[in-house]
């Protein structure tokens, strides 16, 4: 399907993808006024978030991935840097392994790089949390306002304790273009798993941002923007180079 997509500014093409619950407008707010300086910022609802309508949420991540590549071509950019952030983060991942010609650079943050020991606690964790925020009136009328499609089937996704694609993100430590990770400092399954990978394979860097934990390009918004646009700014600098040698 063609995502529902805004895009601000010109220039080279850098995809946000947002978090679960939330749209390309809601999210990644203090980047994309940044970079829509010096980039074309391309910000897609992905399918069911938003005004990207959808009820169908059985092959999730595959169809994101899908979706995001339709979408894309449509608009004619036929490689961009893809920045997400947990469910963002996911679907950029896939959407790397299927369309790795299509990948100027990805940075990602939020994401298990492997299965924690303890993953099916924090799963049953994760659940109480979710049943709690559909108790929740504010939260809910929220979420009704900025989404088209009933977002409460997406959270029934996330009930599975094996909705999480293991299975691609275990894929990161081979991939061969430039790869970002920031990740908070206090969650530690996220850092280990980051650090790790970095260690494994030269195209991917690791920052551990102090005073954060998940949603780190909120939670440390200058820090995280910082350090992105040093990197796109590198990626892009050697791509001029290649062309030019």
């Amino acid at each position: 399907m063609i995502l529902h997509t805004t895009i601000k500014g010109d220039g080279p093409p850098v995809v946000f993808l947002h978090t679960g619950l939330q749209t390309g407008l809601t999210d990644f707010q203090h980047q994309s006024d940044y970079f829509q300086k010096k980039y074309s910022v391309i910000l897609p609802d992905l399918r069911g978030h938003g005004q990207s309508l959808s009820e169908d949420f059985s092959n999730f991540f595959e169809d994101c991935a899908a979706d995001l590549f339709e979408t894309l071509s449509q608009l004619r950019f036929k490689q961009v840097h893809i920045i997400g952030c947990s469910l963002g983060a996911l679907v950029g991942v896939i959407f790397a392994n299927r369309y790795p010609d299509h990948i100027l650079s990805l940075t990602i943050s939020g994401i298990l790089t492997e299965k924690p020991e303890n993953w099916s606690d924090s799963h049953q964790e994760e659940v109480k949390n979710q049943a709690i925020l559909l108790e929740n009136k504010e939260a809910t009328a929220y979420f009704d306002d900025i989404h088209s499609s009933e977002w409460r089937k997406f959270i029934d996704l996330a009930r599975n304790e094996d909705w999480y694609p293991f299975n691609e993100t275990s894929k990161i430590q081979q991939f061969t273009f430039p790869t970002l990770f920031l990740v908070g400092e206090s969650n530690s399954s996220e850092t280990d798993g980051a650090v790790s990978v970095a260690r494994q394979n030269n195209n991917v860097h690791c920052a551990v941002i102090p005073f954060a934990g998940h949603l780190v390009h909120i939670e440390q918004s200058e820090i995280y923007r910082v350090m992105l646009d040093q990197f796109l700014t590198q990626v892009n600098d050697c791509k001029e180079d290649l062309l030019t040698s």
